[in-house]
């Protein structure tokens, strides 16, 4: 006879299955729960870095983020909001849209913001603007124009973003940790291996070391593989410092750790600082740098969101398996809904723009397949909020090689495409190797949509193009121009 606990609990644990539909989708709570802490280990760099890139940097009154003169003190807040509207509309997703995706500030628009849209005006203002580029955004959501775009691309091109994505972020797990990186000497490649050619320091090591462990223990299918190899490698570099103090990446320590240094912290726990939350100007900027500007800072931050979040969710789908015979995952409006809600959340509490996240990937290839693995992402960034100096244990050399191998595995999706129709081929080569190439997946994306049209036009085959398709390669036209359309303007 069973306990009234026992009972309690199976109602509890049918509750969640049900819900989440756990079962349906062919996972266990087990399997969610390790996908939503891998993806976090994944991401988690973003609550150091997205404070390091806006944080220190000053805006057109000459003042840092909450109007102060101490960029300690600038740091300290953006970390602490950057773990709050992470946590909650990562939780959103999971309990809104019931899919396995996180969403955070986003990396690139961070830096587009700080350094070419608060440079002319105040970061108030700079918050407004995204605040009303997520409103427009989530206008074509509700209006289901969001929606009918995504259904109008071309299921192979679709697959071309999956696999553009994927090997975007195995580049950026290179990169990130330093076994591939830019060379010193300007007149050298792009990129080289490690520095000089060569692989260099302890750092480099533990990449490759938790690369082995993550590819040995899938390999063998280990129930896991990618969270152990994570923690192993992190257990790994807090040894190597303790023994070796490597510190910090620097132009004179080139074989130092990427962005956090992996020690354990004197300070466990740190009071949270929301003073930031509301810091924004909803018009200002309009005032400070005229209507045209404003509107077409507008227009770059919302094509950038549309279709970065688009690629993203079409990716993760893929890669867990949850995409109909279109190529659409479930729930895309919702999806769509909660990543607009997003993206002005991010400039009300003065972060930046909060998007979905790739890294999501590596939940994924832990088994996440529900929005349960988003719950427990979310609650690990809320956590972070009080355990802040914690999460600097994870060094990018630990969490990247989760990124290699889900890399490869989105890869994998490449045979979908018909590579003897050039029609089609071709719009998915840029599309693929333009991602990692400008490290940017609207750029990829929208490379992919004009030759797409351009193909079918040349070909006398226009009228087989989606009149949503002209539309949306128009604008990414206008899109590549803006740079020397603004110049023009002003």
């Amino acid at each position: 006879m069973s306990s009234p606990q026992a009972d309690t609990a199976r109602s509890r644990s049918g509750f969640v299955d049900s819900f989440f539909k756990i079962s349906d989708r062919g996972s266990t709570v087990s399997r969610e729960v390790r996908g939503g802490l891998v993806t976090f280990f994944t991401m988690a760099y973003i609550v150091v870095l997205n404070p390091l890139i806006i944080g220190t940097v000053k805006d057109g009154a000459g003042q840092y983020i909450g109007g102060g003169l101490d960029p300690a003190v600038s740091i300290a807040k953006v970390a602490v909001c950057t773990a709050l509207v992470a946590g909650v509309v990562t939780i959103l997703m999971g309990l809104v849209a019931n899919f396995p995706l996180a969403l955070a500030a986003g990396l690139g628009l961070n830096a587009f913001i700080a350094f070419s849209v608060a440079a002319k005006m105040t970061w108030a203002d700079a918050m407004g603007l995204v605040v009303i580029e997520g409103i427009i955004i989530l206008i074509l959501v509700l209006t289901g124009f969001r929606k009918a775009v995504f259904e109008a691309v071309p299921r192979q091109l679709k697959i071309a973003i999956s696999v553009g994505i994927g090997l975007f972020i195995a580049f950026i797990g290179v990169v990130d940790a330093g076994f591939v990186r830019r060379p010193a000497a300007a007149s050298g490649p792009p990129v080289e291996l490690g520095v000089g050619g060569n692989l260099r320091g302890w750092p480099v090591l533990i990449f490759v070391v938790g690369l082995v462990v993550i590819i040995t223990l899938y390999a063998r299918k280990v129930k896991g593989a990618i969270l152990i190899g994570i923690l192993a490698a992190t257990v790994l570099a807090i040894v190597v410092e303790a023994i070796f103090e490597v510190g910090a990446r620097t132009a004179d320590n080139p074989g130092g750790w990427g962005l956090s240094v992996p020690k354990v912290p004197d300070d466990w726990f740190s009071k949270p600082n929301l003073d930031l939350i509301g810091e924004f100007n909803l018009f200002g900027s309009f005032e400070q740098v005229g209507v045209i500007s404003s509107l077409l800072l507008i227009f770059t931050l919302m094509l950038a969101d549309f279709f970065d979040t688009m690629g993203t969710m079409t990716a993760i789908g893929a890669e867990a398996g949850l995409l109909d015979k279109n190529g659409t995952p479930p729930n895309t409006q919702r999806i769509l809904i909660v990543d607009s809600v997003a993206a002005s959340a991010g400039g009300a509490a003065s972060v930046s723009s909060n998007t979905s996240y790739i890294e999501s990937a590596s939940g994924v290839g832990e088994g996440a397949r529900t929005g349960l693995a988003s719950v427990v992402t979310g609650i690990c960034f809320l956590i972070s909020m009080v355990i802040a100096p914690l999460v600097t244990l994870v060094p990018y050399e630990a969490a990247t090689p989760a990124l290699v191998l889900v890399g490869f595995l989105m890869m994998m999706q490449v045979k979908g495409i018909d590579f003897d129709d050039f029609e089609i081929a071709f719009p998915a080569f840029l599309t693929i190797i333009l991602m990692p190439f400008t490290y940017s997946i609207s750029a990829g994306i929208g490379a992919g949509f004009v030759s797409y049209v351009l193909l079918k036009v040349v070909l006398g085959k226009a009228r087989v193009v989606h009149p949503l398709m002209w539309i949306v390669s128009a604008l990414f036209v206008i899109y590549f121009a803006i740079g020397p359309l603004g110049d023009w303007l002003t």
